[in-house]
């Protein structure tokens, strides 16, 4: 996902959290509100995994196909850090 494209879809989610935020100001039924709670993060975790598809196959393609060994394991340690990162929230 180019960054046009991921910016483009960025702005969507911020005015659909910004409608989240006015239906919890507005005393919306609650679960209405986390319906529309799990669409942002459908949105968010859409946009990451093109974000992530294009990581791999640019940066990550790069530095394997690459001599310096380091920087294979560095890219590779970034991946397993996102990774364990995402699992933890």
């Amino acid at each position: 996902m180019k960054n046009e494209e991921s910016l483009k879809r960025l702005k969507i989610v911020e005015g659909h959290l910004h409608g989240v935020i006015r239906m919890i100001e507005e005393d919306a039924y609650c679960i209405d509100v986390m319906r529309q709670i799990q669409a942002v993060q459908a949105a968010l975790n859409k946009i990451s995994a093109g974000i992530l598809e294009d990581h791999l196959n640019s940066c990550v393609i790069t530095a394997l196909r690459g001599e310096d060994p380091a920087e294979r394991v560095r890219v590779l340690k970034e991946l397993t850090d996102v990774f364990e990162t995402a699992t933890k929230v």
